[in-house]
This record gives C-alpha cells, structure tokens and sequence, in this order.
C-alpha cells in the first residue's frame, strides 16, 4: 500500500525531534532537531542534517568529523511531531567520542563505548 506525503507538525512548530536510530542494530544513537530546511537537505542528499537551536544554524551531522550518517529511511509518528531517521552511521555519533548519546545511566555509569578521541577529531 503506498501513501501520500506525510503532514508534519511544521505549522504548529518550528523544530521537530528527530531521532537517529541505526539501521542495522537498532541501537538509538542521538536525538537532535529538524527544521522543514534541515529535512530537506536530509532527503536532497540522503545525509542527515540537523538544526542546531544553540548555534541557530543547519548542520550536516558529521561535516566536521568525517563520522556522517547514511540516511536510509525517515519514519514519521502518527501526529506528524517526531521523526525517526534510520540510519548508517560512520564512526560514532555522539561529539563526546562515543558510538551513541546515549552512552551513560542515570547514575553516571558508563554503558557505552568509545570509538575516536574528540581531541583528535575536533580541533
């Protein structure tokens, strides 16, 4: 069954949620905003891109690191507020050095791995 383009939320909102998930294992990797600009350079180019709401500026995940993601399917919740990006991801996806955000507890435990040193990569 195939459907017509999604409504989203854009006109009650100015940033939707977005979460990136990896294709492959499931893992959830980070959670980051999307502009109507931001999903469309997402589907223009099939590489993620975000909105920084700090930086108030669009971002391609990974342009300064090299670690993009490899957008494979974008998925849309039932009231068009939050997006579910299905992914590839090269290197990890979390600024800190490690494969997700989601890398700790709520108690500080580190349950995640690190995969680069982002001393390294962020100069």
């Amino acid at each position: 069954m195939t459907g017509a383009e999604v409504d989203l939320a854009f006109d009650e909102q100015t940033y939707l949620p977005a979460v990136a998930q990896d294709a492959e294992t499931g893992d959830v990797l980070m959670l980051a905003y999307v502009t109507r600009d931001a999903l469309e350079r997402t589907r223009e180019t099939g590489l993620a891109h975000y909105y920084s709401r700090s930086r108030d500026e669009l971002w391609q995940k990974g342009e300064s690191s090299g670690h993009v993601q490899h957008v494979e399917e974008i998925r849309v919740d039932c009231d068009g507020d939050a997006l579910l990006y299905l992914i590839d991801q090269e290197g990890g996806a979390c600024h800190t050095g490690y494969q997700s955000c989601f890398h700790r507890t709520i108690d500080g435990e580190v349950v995640g791995e690190q995969v680069f040193d982002p001393e390294a990569v962020y100069e």
